[in-house]
């Protein structure tokens, strides 16, 4: 078969690890994406917003399937036209992608179906939502309504960082027309997890439980950022807070999509706050997370390529079953290497030293995101391309020893301005630690 992976991330990178160890998969493509993903895949230069082109690109090279990495494509509704040619792809349509690209729609669903979430009110007026703000008990969280490659998301700690945030996503507009409306939301307070479900509707079929660090500095400190880290399983996730993300949860929204005649088809990420109160949902996104995929596929020790395909037939009923998923008992710790001023501005073009050394290191795998191959003094050599520039990824018997593989792999990499975290995974340790107590 041949596969086309759309995206330019570690995600995807992650994605097609773990689609290329399937015994049907003949090659690769990928588009547009970097220079890891170039070690396993052939990359084109075709954006992933350019529907048109990735058309073309599946139907010249008659690719078999398609697999959609980043929400942006889907918001825009590759998978209508990827099926108006006939062309198999792995990925919800654009209705059911407003999930993702539109937190409104997503908040109005939850109320309507009464999944637990944080109580909110909708402004599309900047001065309204001001006088709000005034009101209010700080923190609050102040959300852009569209998508803003995870960063559309403030948790504003006085009425100055809430007012200042509000100038910021609706008058000057920096995430453009995504801020043409926003959240005001409460604080909810917790432990924040994040749980994958594969969907067709009819079906669910749970991933590993992972744990997302947002923040760029340790003990949760700094801006959100896309991700800098995170490990799986965690502790937080035991049998009764599964049982209960079904009930309060999943079992609604399934009756929700019926109900709205919503043919969801993929993956669906639900971050999720473990409050005093129960379960509440922060955010739904219609894709694989990142870095929790690159954290999550490590473990995996199923076919990916088949359980995504049965999912876009609508035929997980079937693919269940025959089998399911298995997984290691190993842990997964991916830390993210990021360049020097991530999240605002950064510097492009530093060479990257230290990846052959750590290639040969067992049970560590370095996931590329913001990367890309240059000649330099007549030489090939990996520069950064991005914030996020890689994901290195270690698994190992528990979460100490997963911890400690990967920062050693870490400590070997270096870029000028590299930041990392020092603290990924150490809350699940914390928890593990409560619980023998």
């Amino acid at each position: 078969m041949k596969i086309l992976v759309i995206g330019s991330g570690a995600r995807e990178h992650a994605l097609i690890y773990k689609i290329a160890q399937s015994p049907e998969v003949d090659k690769i493509f990928c588009a547009p994406g970097n220079a890891g993903i170039a070690q396993l895949a052939e990359c084109v230069d075709i954006k992933a917003e350019d529907i048109s082109g990735l058309i073309n690109l599946a139907k010249t090279e008659m690719i078999d399937f398609t697999v959609v990495g980043p929400e942006q494509p889907l918001a825009l509704g590759i998978v209508d036209q990827f099926k108006i040619f006939n062309l198999k792809i792995f990925g919800p349509d654009k209705q059911a992608a407003r999930f993702e690209s539109s937190k409104v729609f997503a908040k109005e669903f939850m109320v309507k179906y009464d999944i637990p979430t944080a109580a909110f009110e909708v402004f599309e007026d900047f001065f309204e939502a001001r006088n709000y703000i005034a009101k209010k008990t700080m923190p609050i969280v102040i959300k852009a309504d569209g998508l803003a490659q995870g960063k559309g998301v403030v948790v504003a700690n006085s009425i100055a960082e809430a007012e200042k945030a509000l100038e910021e996503i609706m008058y000057k507009k920096i995430f453009g027309d995504a801020g043409n409306k926003v959240i005001i939301e409460e604080c909810l307070v917790g432990q924040e997890v994040s749980i994958l479900v594969l969907t067709d509707r009819a079906r669910i079929v749970p991933l590993a439980s992972s744990q997302d660090h947002k923040r760029v500095f340790d003990q949760d400190q700094g801006p959100n950022t896309g991700g800098m880290g995170a490990y799986s399983p965690t502790p937080i996730v035991n049998h009764k807070l599964y049982n209960d993300f079904l009930e309060t949860i999943m079992y609604r929204l399934i009756d929700g999509l019926y109900m709205e005649r919503i043919d969801y088809k993929g993956v669906l990420y639900v971050g999720i706050m473990v409050t005093d109160q129960g379960l509440k949902v922060l955010e739904f996104n219609v894709r694989f997370g990142d870095p929790e995929t690159q954290a999550i596929l490590c473990r995996l020790e199923s076919d990916l390529l088949e359980v995504l395909m049965a999912t876009a037939r609508g035929e997980l009923n079937k693919y269940l079953k025959r089998t399911k998923l298995s997984w290691k008992n190993d842990a997964s710790v991916c830390v993210v290497c990021s360049s020097g001023g991530y999240p605002g501005h950064y510097e492009k073009g530093k060479e990257i030293l230290g990846l052959e050394e750590v290639a040969s290191i067992p049970d560590v795998v370095v996931f590329h995101a913001g990367t890309r191959k240059l000649i330099k003094d007549g030489k090939s050599c990996i520069v950064t391309d991005g914030g996020r520039v890689l994901g290195v990824t270690g698994t190992g018997p528990n979460l100490s020893d997963a911890i400690d593989k990967t920062y050693k792999a870490v400590e070997k990499i270096h870029f000028e301005g590299m930041h990392y975290r020092k603290d990924i995974g150490g809350k699940g340790i914390q928890i593990s630690d409560v619980r023998r107590i």
